[in-house]
């Protein structure tokens, strides 16, 4: 991604023109096409001040995907993240949109995006998010192991999804990606020695939601980041929309879900 321009999507815009922004990025699309990947990402936030921050990790240089960009913590969802155990459900609207457009929709799968999100923040970050078990937990892998161990479960109710975007056809590296965010105040747990120069991340940064973009970014980071200002402005509302971003006949659209 290190030749992706991303102006014409810092330059910021509506709701209503970010498919369009999107779309003006556009690079080669040459590459044998793939089936996208199942992926989860968290963006945390603080609200404490007037102007809210978000967390942001630069990805070590020597990465295949997006090197040296500044991105949200994040990655794939592993088979383990169904059988995760967790304190509270997601929002009942959450759950209804995240099996929208799915194969084989159900809770379990609707809950483990959610969960994935959390795992790959702990992993990334060190940052464990959810609540004190009443009981010993079980790791159903030892990605989650961590938690068990610690005696924290992940509270889905404290998360929020944001939007979900696919790569499109055609290039290297494909993901079906959920973006979630967080309030800090979600956080039960950090734990040192994940991030430097030989971790995934190597450095973070909390920075003004209205300035994060002017960091080198993907686009799809920086849309995600207007989404979330716009779910901030309503209050966090359960009910506000959700968008899908996909590209078709080589244009984004924004549809919502």
């Amino acid at each position: 991604m290190a030749d992706e321009d991303i102006s014409s999507v810092r330059a910021g815009g509506t709701a209503a023109d970010r498919a369009k922004r999107l779309s003006a990025i556009i690079r080669k699309l040459d590459h044998p096409n793939v089936k996208p990947r199942d992926a989860a990402t968290l963006i945390l936030v603080d609200r404490s001040d007037s102007v809210p921050k978000v967390l942001l990790g630069r990805r070590h240089e020597r990465h295949r995907f997006m090197p040296g960009k500044f991105v949200f913590p994040g990655g794939r969802i592993e088979p383990a993240d169904r059988k995760m155990a967790f304190a509270t459900p997601l929002n009942d609207s959450h759950v209804k949109r995240l099996m929208l457009h799915v194969s084989q929709p159900s809770l379990a799968k609707a809950a483990a995006y959610a969960l994935a999100a959390i795992r790959e923040t702990h992993e990334e970050t060190g940052i464990m998010l959810g609540v004190p078990a009443d009981t010993p937990i079980a790791a159903p892998s030892q990605a989650w192991e961590p938690f068990a161990k610690a005696g924290i479960v992940p509270d889905l109710s404290a998360v929020h999804f944001i939007a979900r975007a696919i790569t499109p056809p055609k290039r290297p590296l494909r993901f079906d990606s959920r973006f979630f965010t967080a309030d800090v105040t979600a956080i039960a747990r950090r734990d040192e020695g994940f991030v430097g120069p030989d971790k995934e991340l190597v450095e973070l940064v909390w920075m003004p939601i209205t300035e994060a973009s002017r960091l080198d970014m993907p686009g799809i980071t920086a849309v995600a980041l207007e989404e979330l200002q716009d779910r901030i402005n309503s209050g966090m509302s359960f009910d506000h929309p959700v968008p899908l971003y996909r590209m078709l006949h080589r244009k984004f659209r924004r549809e919502i879900l």
